[in-house]
């Protein structure tokens, strides 16, 4: 038997990766630049309290910084930011010189990303800053003279960053129209073709693309007191018109708002956090324990957690044969509101955003087994739907699954209650071919025996011998009953559609581990768009810091072999 290679085992024998990634290899591009678009206007701010200026990447050469420095350290070296400066000032809104003299955004930007990497608050971040030993870092960031950021200044920059457009009311599913692409994906867009410039990212996984969209819970900074709080919580209240309780509309206790506390907000609505919102989670899926019973009890709800918090949306692209993955797109909102429509908008936008991307499949869970993230993969990506199926309670009535033409797999059936047989996907034409094979007459047994009906069927017009492949179906956009819930292009639970989700699966445990190193279950900061600059920032380093680790691998395996 032949033993399987570890990820770093399998790229350091991948010699297209270690030819174009290693130090020998990258030194004609060295440093990375980062790529502006072209269309960027400059910083109107004509000086800084602080300025970022490349060091140059000599000390790659020293085999010992290369070997036991961190994956930010040579990110500091491989990569040139200057040119992300007039960047961040458009996102940060300055449009005059006037005012006072701010800090380098690239010095405020390098330094969170060192407080992200590091997994520290920003209190400890700050006073590293002052320490002797951490004075190389304050100066590959751009600060000296002991002149350095106060954390309301920090505060400033991370609100600027995180300004988005409004998320829809409470109580109505979004339309996929109506969701913005949020600006910090630009950000993101840019470490991407980064990325392709350094050669670490195969062309096989951006001309054959496996996308993965899922959902990260994070708690909020402010610890919640009522699982209820809505928008109108935070609305002020007076004799005239009383303020609404969601919780006693539910039938708990909730708030009378009587008090002087309560008259601009509810007491018990945190007011550093106004968009955060509390959901339930069970954890659905998750690997099935072998010691769970085998049904469960009606008296025992199923055990989970609440979560009062925001929800990030990250859209990953798998690199199968290099066996990582990268973060395209994300969006972040309160953690009440439904996924799939979020998600949707998000796949919907990736022609326009990445238009050499070519998407062969999106896998992902059954929390996006809806119509519209359904219905985007097939209509504007052309690409084969993955998702882990969502169930329905009229799936358990097996006497239907004959008159509806499938099963509760997806799986087509006939009238006369036989499963058919897969027979290929037209990638040309986007449609799954199914045949029965004349089942019937082969002593095969019904899926579905109708009470009714004589076995073998003798009225079946597709069991003629001059039809050898008996009923034929093929199945594009929906079943004919117009459903697209069950329809996925690959049959679910065959070997090829549980390696292409168990790789989203890794892609998703891997971005899920990154977060939980770095201290980013629960959010550090206060609001919806402090968290929400803090998580777009996290996805950035994060694919940076995985291109400088296969850097460094593609390096090491050179100088081995």
């Amino acid at each position: 038997m032949v033993a399987k290679c570890s990820p770093v085992e399998t790229r350091a024998q991948d010699g297209a990766l270690v030819a174009a990634c290693r130090l020998e290899g990258l030194q004609d591009k060295l440093p990375l630049r980062w790529p502006t678009p072209p269309n960027t206007p400059p910083s109107p701010k004509k000086r800084y309290r602080s300025h970022y200026t490349y060091q140059g990447w000599e000390a790659l050469e020293d085999p010992e910084f290369l070997t036991h420095s961190t994956a930010f350290d040579l990110l500091l070296r491989l990569v040139d930011f200057s040119p992300l400066r007039p960047v961040l000032a458009h996102l940060l809104g300055w449009t005059s010189a006037r005012g006072q003299v701010p800090f380098d955004p690239l010095s405020l930007f390098l330094f969170l990303g060192w407080q992200i990497t590091q997994g520290w608050n920003r209190s400890r971040a700050l006073r590293a800053l002052h320490e002797p030993r951490y004075a190389d870092y304050a100066r590959l960031f751009g600060f000296s003279g002991q002149v350095f950021p106060t954390e309301g200044g920090i505060r400033y920059f991370l609100t600027a960053l995180g300004r988005c457009p409004p998320t829809p009311q409470e109580g109505r599913c979004a339309q996929t129209e109506d969701i913005a692409w949020h600006r910090l994906n630009q950000l993101l867009a840019q470490s991407i073709s980064l990325i392709r410039q350094a050669g670490v990212l195969s062309p096989q996984a951006w001309q054959q693309g496996l996308l993965c969209p899922d959902g990260m819970l994070h708690q909020a900074a402010s610890h919640g007191r009522c699982h209820h709080v809505t928008d109108t919580c935070y609305h002020p209240t007076s004799a005239q018109a009383p303020r609404p309780c969601p919780a006693k509309e539910k039938g708990r206790r909730g708030c009378d708002c009587e008090s002087f506390k309560c008259v601009q907000i509810c007491r018990q609505a945190p007011a550093r956090d106004p968009q955060a919102r509390y959901v339930y989670y069970r954890g659905h899926n998750r690997p099935k324990s072998p010691n769970a019973p085998a049904a469960l009890d009606p008296q025992k709800p199923p055990k989970g957690k609440g979560v009062y918090g925001y929800r990030s949306l990250p859209l990953q692209l798998i690199d199968a044969s290099r066996r990582f993955s990268l973060v395209l797109a994300n969006h972040v909102q309160p953690a009440n509101l439904p996924e799939a429509e979020s998600v949707a908008a998000l796949l919907g936008q990736l022609p326009q955003r990445y238009p050499s991307l070519q998407v062969q499949a999106v896998a992902g869970d059954a929390a996006f087994g809806q119509e519209p993230v359904l219905q985007t993969i097939y209509q504007v990506l052309q690409a084969r739907r993955l998702i882990d199926l969502r169930a329905h309670a009229t799936d358990r009535d097996q006497a239907r699954w004959p008159l509806r033409g499938y099963n509760d797999r997806g799986r087509p059936v006939c009238p006369f209650g036989y499963a058919l047989s897969a027979n290929g996907f037209d990638g040309a034409r986007q449609r799954h071919k199914w045949i029965c094979r004349q089942a019937c007459r082969r002593g095969k047994k019904p899926l579905v025996a109708l009470a009714s009906t004589r076995y073998p069927p003798t009225e079946c017009p597709y069991a003629a011998p001059d039809r050898p492949h008996g009923l034929i179906l093929n199945v594009g956009l929906c079943f004919p009953d117009g459903s697209t819930r069950l329809v996925r292009d690959l049959p679910v639970g065959t070997p090829t559609w549980k390696r292409f989700y168990h790789r989203a699966r890794n892609a998703v445990e891997g971005r899920n581990a990154a977060f939980e190193a770095w201290n980013l279950k629960r959010s550090p900061v206060y609001g919806l768009p402090r968290t929400t600059a803090t998580i777009f920032q996290a996805d950035l380093w994060l694919n940076l810091t995985t291109m400088a680790r296969l850097v460094r691998e593609a390096t090491l395996a050179n100088r081995v072999t």
